[in-house]
């Protein structure tokens, strides 16, 4: 179970991303196929693999395993962004929020 749940955010992150299995591979410094071994469950990351994997996805590993966040990487963009604002401006962010949400659910 815990290994299904790490495969389908591997890829779901992945595909966010919109890169190639190999691409990912290269980039966190593994053979081109290391990324699609994990994907078809021949090979599970190490600890440090891991850490580079969220790395890439500019997640912390809490993001990776927190499946109530669809988009870990805008959500912690989001929130640095918002760490700018002034009271009022926080408050015209919650008003659109608000307003958004009220209109995913009619």
């Amino acid at each position: 179970m815990f290994e299904d749940f790490f495969i389908e955010r591997l890829i779901s992150l992945r595909n966010q991303k919109n890169v190639s299995a190999r691409e990912m591979s290269l980039a966190i410094g593994q053979n081109e196929s290391y990324i699609n071994r994990i994907e078809n469950r021949k090979a599970f990351p190490s600890m440090q693999s891991f850490f580079y994997i969220c790395e890439y996805f500019q997640i912390s590993p809490m993001d990776f395993f927190n499946d109530g966040c669809s988009y870990p990487a805008k959500t912690n963009k989001i929130i640095e962004d918002l760490n700018k604002l002034n009271e009022t401006q926080l408050d015209i962010i919650i008003t659109v929020i608000n307003g958004l949400l009220e209109r995913n659910h009619s």
